[in-house]
């Protein structure tokens, strides 16, 4: 289960890029994750509301949006989803592919709720 180490690298991007005293206000981490990354989203989610439970990014969850495995065609100069994995053309049957999605694995932005002030 490699998702759990994923969840890992995903809290040292938010305590590397969040300062400590806000970590309590993370509400959501925004992520892209390709069709073809090798990653079961419902795991990592699992994994990463294990790991956080009990700390202060308790409150916070992932926000995944997946990514379609697409191929660009050298032959025709055409961009398209194609099945999972296979680098044909789908329009000329071309082999001179290149994929120019579904590869992803990142996390885009961290959203942050405001935090409530005090009022003496």
């Amino acid at each position: 289960m490699h998702e759990l180490s994923i969840a890992q690298s995903i809290l040292e991007i938010l305590n590397r890029s969040v300062p400590n005293e806000e970590l309590g206000n993370v509400r959501t981490v925004n992520m892209k994750v390709g069709m073809m990354a090798g990653v079961v989203c419902e795991s990592l989610e699992f994994s990463f509301r294990a790991l956080v439970s009990g700390t202060p990014l308790s409150a916070a969850s992932l926000s995944i949006a997946r990514v379609p495995f697409r191929i660009h065609c050298s032959a025709c100069d055409r961009t398209s989803p194609t099945q999972h994995g296979f680098a044909l053309c789908p329009h000329c049957s071309g082999t001179e592919t290149r994929i120019v999605s579904g590869m992803e694995l990142q996390v885009v932005s961290i959203d942050l709720c405001e935090p409530v002030l005090e009022t003496s």
